[in-house]
């Protein structure tokens, strides 16, 4: 899967649940794409087509392609816990889901973006790598030339959910990475013990 730039709706409509936030189109019509969305009889999926699914809709969730999904999952392998449990923490701990969960912007693409133009720093250094993986202490801020930016600013001024794992500092326009969440504490409604079985095959 290369990197989605079409209609987001349409993907929502796909998992039959909004997984990219709020959206009007989504709920005009949740019913699934296609000219016979709504009244097509839909075949009973296989346990395959349930794990594939679930696999691509945390994928399409969080913004990451085939070859970094997998590799993220290697890596929780290789940790101690439950895979699944820690395959979510790894995902959690990219800064640029951080920077979408502290509040810098408004999705993870628009925070991909701000990564890659050089706004974010990690501990006072500039790290334009989205997929940058996060260590617990880890101090995100904006980059001072660019806390006056009007996407930062309108987004910080509309941020309501916090996170027990995250610090935020308002007058820096910094957050602390306190601890990898428990999986209780990730919103996200993603089953992935069944993403585990799929790799597992």
């Amino acid at each position: 899967m290369a990197r989605y730039t079409g209609p987001k709706s349409k993907i929502a409509r796909r998992f039959r649940e909004p997984i990219f936030g709020a959206d009007k189109s989504y709920e005009k019509k949740n019913y699934p794409p296609g000219m016979h969305g709504q009244n097509r009889r839909r075949a009973k999926i296989s346990e395959y087509g349930i794990q594939l699914q679930e696999k691509q809709k945390a994928k399409y969730t969080y913004g990451i392609l085939e070859k970094q999904f997998r590799n993220l999952f290697h890596e929780a392998s290789r940790r101690g816990g439950i895979t699944g449990e820690v395959l979510l923490q790894l995902i959690e701990a990219r800064l640029d889901n951080v920077v979408y969960r502290l509040g810098i912007a408004r999705t993870r693409a628009q925070a991909r973006q701000l990564v890659s133009h050089r706004h974010i720093t990690v501990n006072g250094n500039v790290v334009n790598v989205p997929s940058y993986s996060l260590k617990e202490g880890d101090i995100v801020s904006v980059r001072e030339r660019s806390r006056s930016l009007e996407i930062i600013v309108d987004s910080l001024a509309s941020r309501a959910t916090r996170y027990s794992w995250l610090e935020w500092d308002e007058a820096n326009m910094s957050g602390k990475f306190l601890n990898y969440p428990q999986r209780a504490d990730i919103p996200e409604n993603i089953k992935e013990q069944y993403i585990v079985e799929l790799y597992s095959k």
